[in-house]
């Protein structure tokens, strides 16, 4: 193990009060009821246990500071006569048991650290002297996370496997960030949050929903989102393009055609002498982002001569000439 004052971040000066808030402060953070699927997090919480074992009991500091002990609480000589026979720290239920001597003018007060950081009544009815912490205490007070922490280690029942399903939602869907139904393959129904700005390809975990493992814990539904476009619509990152057909003599003389948008239907203003294929941009109707603004639409001029005939387009290009 590292030394314990590096492991707290204190200085070899530090008060036994500094040492104390600096345990309190990484035993918040890397607890491993809030830090449920991150490994290292339950390395640095047993380093910073075992490092506190050392530095928050008085005498084993003085002996650590002599170079009797090691980072451990291992003696460094073997043959040390009055040893107290320690041989090893193993987590919090070296801590809480009677290895280190007991409680009795020890100065580790880890009982009330724990207090302290997690809440709870700790100890019995004959307060500290009546009731010592066992490997029941610890796993009455941490659930099954808790059993890493002494010597009896309990491994954890294998989850089932996950599985990979994709997960259609329409562009409506995506701009409001609603609900979207899906379907597994063993027929079960579960109903999907979509985050906001949710991009096409994007995974979506849904945690205890996978194939069921041999003890029963599931594994996760990973959803994979597609996006599907209406049949007049395209996606282009955040932005949506649909095809507007315009009339000769509207793309000549200018006028308004109707759009259709995923917020419903406008009105664009065509420009006289539009060419087919010129893109129109409508701001603010596209996909939105994880910031909440949303990308833009464009109209794709497609110019129709449907209905026009030959007579009438000269009459048009000659009336528009005159102008």
């Amino acid at each position: 193990m590292r030394d314990p004052y590096a492991v707290l971040g204190v200085p070899r000066t530090a008060s036994a009060a500094e040492i104390k808030s600096a345990y309190r402060k990484l035993a918040k953070k890397y607890h491993p009821d809030a830090n449920p699927d991150d490994a290292t997090a339950k390395e640095r919480f047993a380093e910073a246990s075992r490092a506190y074992e050392i530095l928050g009991d008085g005498d084993k500091r003085k002996r650590f500071d002599k170079g009797e002990i090691d980072a451990e609480g291992n003696e460094i000589f073997r043959g040390y006569p009055g040893g107290d026979g320690f041989t090893g720290a193993d987590g919090f239920a070296d801590m809480f048991g009677n290895r280190s001597g007991g409680r009795g003018g020890a100065g580790l007060d880890a009982e009330d650290v724990l207090r302290s950081v997690f809440g709870g009544g700790f100890g019995g009815a004959g307060g500290r002297g009546g009731r010592t912490f066992s490997h029941v205490d610890i796993d009455e007070l941490f659930g099954e996370r808790g059993a890493g922490m002494h010597g009896a280690k309990r491994a954890t029942p294998p989850k089932g496997r996950d599985i990979e399903v994709p997960l259609t939602v329409s562009v409506s869907d995506a701009i409001k960030a609603g609900k979207a139904k899906l379907t597994l393959k063993d027929g079960r129904t579960v109903a999907v949050t979509l985050p906001k700005g949710v991009e096409d390809g994007q995974v979506i975990r849904l945690k205890g929903q996978g194939e069921a493992g041999p003890a029963g814990h599931r594994g996760d539904v990973l959803a994979r989102v597609r996006i599907k476009p209406d049949p007049d619509m395209r996606i282009e990152g955040r932005s949506l393009l649909v095809d507007v057909d315009v009339d000769l003599k509207t793309a000549v003389t200018g006028g308004k055609v109707a759009v259709p948008t995923p917020d419903g239907r406008i009105a664009l203003k065509i420009a006289p002498w539009t060419s087919s294929g010129q893109r129109l941009r409508v701001p603010g109707r596209g996909l939105p982002g994880k910031d909440g603004k949303r990308g833009d639409l464009y109209a794709i001029v497609r110019i129709t001569l449907e209905g026009v005939d030959r007579s009438a387009l000269e009459a048009l290009m000659t009336e528009h000439d005159a102008a």
